[in-house]
């Protein structure tokens, strides 16, 4: 049998609590008739703007097709709208509607909670160091992933 001490694993930690994480918001978002890939839809078109469709795929980690269906109904409910791309007649942008901001008000309020209960038992000081680790993290593992070298820390 192969072994792995799961227990001392970073990346099991980070994967595991990333999933109960979405589990407990998409809980928070489900009575508001609001799902997790749609608020992730929002929160990238507000961090970012307006993006393409394979844009908006990639950073979702969805194929250009599994978004299209989520892009139709969100259309349909008004949150957002495509647009044809004057650079490149192929390529559809998608861009946030303004029927789309109580929508994102809301999904923020529930990530809020989500975020009080997943932190309880920290003091704002851990908050504040988990959230910078978790920030070295994610960028040494994109500076590697982009085949750069991860920042060295001074010694």
């Amino acid at each position: 049998m192969l072994k792995y001490d799961f227990e001392a694993s970073i990346g099991y930690w980070v994967i595991i609590s990333s999933l109960a994480f979405r589990r407990a918001l998409n809980e928070e978002l489900a009575p508001h008739g609001i799902t997790f890939r749609q608020s992730q839809v929002l929160g990238w078109l507000v961090l970012e703007g307006e993006l393409s469709q394979g844009e908006l795929a990639s950073r979702m980690e969805v194929e250009p097709p599994t978004l299209a269906g989520l892009v139709d109904r969100m259309e349909n409910a008004g949150w957002v709208t495509r647009c044809v791309c004057p650079d490149d007649r192929r390529k559809k942008i998608i861009r946030l509607q303004d029927q789309a901001g109580p929508v994102w008000e809301k999904i923020a309020e529930c990530a809020r909670r989500v975020r009080k209960v997943a932190t309880r038992g920290l003091t704002d000081e851990q908050s504040d160091q988990l959230l910078s680790l978790l920030r070295v993290v994610h960028g040494n593992l994109t500076q590697s992933i982009r085949g750069m070298d991860p920042p060295t820390e001074p010694k």
